[in-house]
């Protein structure tokens, strides 16, 4: 592999490339369903392939192909070459990529048990399992299970002495059960909003959610939903979000909005830009003193957890929002170069035919002081929400609304009712300043989202969001959409 990629930057830099680098990967992926007690799907994919950028005269050429010979390597970066070449004589300003990267090493997903390691067939049997406790339960209506797995093994290497090689895994799965009546329909997932929770982890993630034994209670809750009290409506409430919500609500109003390529207009695809400008960096107030948002590459179990990115940068930690101020951004090496800055390892491909991107790494709520009880008890009136539903937000990431699979009410300290419907919505400054109580690490957990989109030709990036249950007062509840 390293021939391969020695061959394709000698070639760049020997007919005038002032920057290249060559990417090769190979990923297997296997993913199962069930659903009402069958087998639904079952697939095992491999895809292995190569891609090479360079820069000419302060302008990207990209070209990839999946046959891996002196041939075509030769071939695609001639490509590169010419792409380059014609985007030089009509780009704007130049690319500059500040200090050179010349990361070397090798890096592997600590995992406890491989995935791939265990067979079908047992998969399977966890997912029958799973569906048939959520089966006692009467009244649910469509009973659905899944495992994902994933494999990728990156070679990488740069004209600036970079070369790197990295092995991701990827375990994720979860179970959904849907009740309906009339044209009344509820759903409950676990444990993640879809019925889907992964990370970067082995087998030993899967055994970890216990599916079997969270089934019956999925199931309990998704029946129970039919016959719950609606939401309030239009209404202003004291809400606390639990987990898995704070987890999505950061992915959308802090992870995208920091995210530097969108800020500078460069990346608008997929409700993209940003109200975050580069004159609000280390002034404007994000949210409450309590919030702190971290984006890092290296806490375990993040989908966002790796080696090195896609430019060879090192994986790191950076702060987002400290103290409740915006302290910085998701940057690549031409982004942060723009703000006299060095890259903080944010750049992503989803394959080798596509091009790097900024993406989300594991971009988290800092863990403040209460235990979630004592959260509860310290709140008279309000409203408690979990696993999102939907969600709608503007290219601006500024005005929001998402709904939940399910909510309690909270009345004198206790939650009490069962709630169903439940929207909330808000203003992304407004409501992360409105943020009075964050649970603490005894309640914090990495929630991973796979399937995050962005670009053209899009691209699913796969981002880990730390989180425990936060308390925000006065929120606009209850707003549903008119049919």
């Amino acid at each position: 592999m390293n021939h391969f990629i020695s061959r394709a930057l000698d070639l760049a830099t020997m007919r005038g490339a002032d920057y290249a680098d060559a990417r090769i990967v190979q990923s297997t992926e296997q993913t199962l369903a069930v659903k009402n007690g069958a087998v639904d799907a079952l697939s095992f994919d491999e895809s292995v392939g190569f891609g090479v950028r360079v820069l000419i005269n302060g302008a990207w050429g990209f070209a990839a192909s999946r046959a891996i010979t002196v041939e075509e390597i030769d071939r695609v970066t001639a490509v590169a070459m010419q792409i380059a070449a014609a985007s030089a004589a009509v780009h704007g300003e130049a690319v500059t990529l500040g200090a050179a990267v010349r990361s070397r090493g090798r890096y592997l997903t600590p995992i406890q048990i491989d995935p791939f390691s265990i067979s079908t067939e047992e998969k399977l049997n966890l997912l029958l399992k799973a569906d048939q406790e959520m089966s006692r339960v009467q009244g649910v209506s469509i009973r659905q299970g899944n495992l994902s797995f994933i494999r990728e093994k990156k070679f990488f290497a740069n004209s600036e002495g970079a070369e790197t090689e990295q092995t991701i895994y990827e375990s994720g799965g979860g179970i959904v059960a849907t009740a309906i009546t009339g044209d009344e329909v509820q759903r409950r997932s676990y444990p993640n909003s879809g019925g889907r929770g992964q990370g970067c982890a082995g087998w030993e993630y899967i055994l970890a959610m216990d599916l079997v034994g969270s089934a019956e209670r999925v199931a309990s809750e998704s029946v129970a939903l039919l016959s719950a009290a609606e939401c309030p409506r239009d209404a202003r409430a004291t809400l606390i979000l639990g987990g898995s919500q704070v987890a999505i609500q950061v992915h959308e109003s802090c992870g995208h909005p920091t995210e530097l390529d969108r800020v500078f207009g460069t990346e608008a695809a997929s409700a993209g830009t940003s109200f975050l400008t580069p004159d609000k960096l280390r002034k404007f107030r994000y949210g409450s003193e309590i919030v702190n948002l971290t984006a890092d590459s290296i806490r375990p179990t993040g989908l966002g957890t790796f080696g090195w990115d896609d430019e060879g940068v090192a994986a790191s930690s950076t702060p987002l929002v400290r103290d409740g101020i915006f302290a910085g951004y998701l940057m690549s090496r031409e982004t942060a170069s723009l703000l006299g800055l060095e890259s903080n390892g944010c750049m992503r491909a989803s394959s080798w035919n596509r091009i790097p991107l900024i993406r989300m790494t594991n971009v988290s709520l800092e863990a403040g002081e209460w235990e979630f009880d004592n959260l509860i008890a310290d709140t008279d009136d309000g409203i408690y929400v979990d696993t999102n539903h939907s969600w709608s937000i503007d290219d601006k990431r500024l005005n929001f609304q998402f709904g939940t699979e399910i909510g309690y009410e909270i009345k004198r300290g206790k939650m009490t009712r069962l709630l169903k419907n439940c929207t909330y919505t808000g203003i992304t400054p407004e409501f992360w300043n409105s943020c009075d109580a964050i649970c603490n690490e005894k309640h914090w957990a990495m929630f991973g989202t796979p399937d995050c989109g962005k670009g053209q030709p899009r691209q699913m990036a796969h981002t880990g969001h730390g989180a425990s249950p936060a308390r925000f007062r006065n929120v606009r509840v209850g707003v549903m959409s008119e049919t």
